[in-house]
């Protein structure tokens, strides 16, 4: 067997946050075919990566899809001398994630079952509120409300007001071109005032997780922590300060009681080394679209195992993201749970052959082949954007 091609697939779509998702498929001479994924946060890299992703397919074609491990390496080196992580290591990304696909379908078993087999038998989930309908005091109480009686055990929301938005939706920091950092005394009120409510909406035995989405300095990433932990009872304060720079991550985490979550933004194994190293984290995040895929998750997993610290799988995009993170989270020990962006994934149902089954607040990976699922190509086609 040989591949014969890499595909990008940018897709419109109502059901990305962004209005996109970028699906990969890899194609093999004996018609067997892998997807992958890797939607960004921004159209600009989604097209740069496309164009990324068209010079590894050259590169690849020819190669034995079955060589996991040969290829994630011979790709990832390809880019050592201008940046082997970011944008490379996303590429790596997808076109492994679609190599253990077509792997599972050789073999006719799912990826689980070749990472080592099943330490579980469904995957725990911690989701999100949509917090657009966070419009009065009772709105937010009708949306935890759901997430609760839906049988997730733990959300996670933003909850500093961001500090105006462009006509095309980006934030003030994106729009002038540098991190703020900063966050008024006012809207830190407002912040604590929703996690209070939230927290008692959700009650004591609800997981209340908080992204800081890394906007913050030292200081205000301090004071707004400190905030919520008199405020709500929160159970993890994600990226408190923007990821460059760990020297500004300890500063943080010396300074506050809450448990730290770090790793969306973190580039294979060597990005998560010296944040074990230095116990700068409680709780690990990669996303297997952005971190390196399966293979690397695997391992990024197994790092973490043997410092007893749960890994906690990133996920804001489409529903490759989520079933090949959850395909990895089956065979490892030390997992909390795997973020979703809502507690009803039912906007997926379009993308692919079969609802993913979330009930009870878990997802249920069936014993298909593979990842599981197949995209949805008629609709893949009738909504591709097309790039020059």
């Amino acid at each position: 067997m040989k591949i014969t091609s890499v595909r990008p697939w940018l897709i419109r779509s109502d059901a990305s946050y962004w209005g996109e998702f970028l699906f990969v498929e890899v194609t093999t001479n004996e018609g067997v075919s892998g997807w992958g994924e890797i939607t960004t946060t921004t159209r600009l890299a989604n097209r740069a990566l496309c164009t990324i992703l068209r010079q590894i397919g050259a590169a690849v074609t020819g190669e034995n899809p079955a060589r996991i491990e040969y290829l994630w390496h011979k790709i990832f080196r390809s880019f050592t001398y201008m940046g082997s992580r970011g944008a490379a290591v996303e590429c790596v990304s997808a076109i492994d994630i679609a190599l253990w696909d077509i792997r599972g379908k050789v073999l006719g078993k799912p990826i689980y079952e070749l990472l080592g087999g099943p330490v579980r038998d469904e995957i725990a989930l911690y989701t999100h509120p949509n917090q657009a309908k966070f419009t009065s005091k009772e709105a937010v109480i009708r949306e935890i409300r759901d997430i609760v009686e839906s049988g997730h055990t733990a959300l996670k929301f933003d909850p500093f007001p961001h500090q105006g938005r462009t006509a095309d939706g980006q934030s003030r920091e994106q729009r002038d071109g540098y991190l703020d950092g900063s966050m008024t005394r006012k809207d830190e009120r407002e912040a604590a005032e929703l996690t209070a409510l939230i927290r008692e909406t959700a009650g004591s035995d609800v997981d209340i997780l908080i992204d800081a989405h890394g906007r913050f300095d030292v200081p205000t990433a301090i004071r707004l922590c400190r905030s919520l932990e008199e405020a709500g009872q929160i159970d993890w304060f994600e990226e408190p300060c923007p990821p460059e720079s760990l020297n500004a991550l300890r500063q943080v985490r010396e300074k506050v009681s809450a448990a730290i979550s770090w790793g969306e933004r973190g580039h294979t194994k060597w990005d998560f080394v010296p944040v074990l190293e230095n116990k700068l984290a409680d709780y690990i995040m990669p996303d297997v679209t952005w971190t390196g895929g399966i293979t690397e998750l695997k391992k990024i997993s197994a790092l973490c195992e043997a410092y007893y610290i749960p890994v906690s799988p990133h996920d804001a995009a489409g529903p490759i993201n989520v079933v090949a993170g959850a395909q990895v989270m089956m065979t490892v020990p030390n997992f909390y749970k795997l973020e979703t962006s809502e507690w009803n994934l039912g906007k997926y149902d379009h993308l692919i052959d079969r609802p993913l089954d979330v009930s009870n607040g878990s997802l249920k990976l069936t014993p298909k082949p593979g990842l599981g699922v197949e995209m949805n190509r008629d609709y893949l086609q009738n909504h591709e954007i097309e790039l020059d």
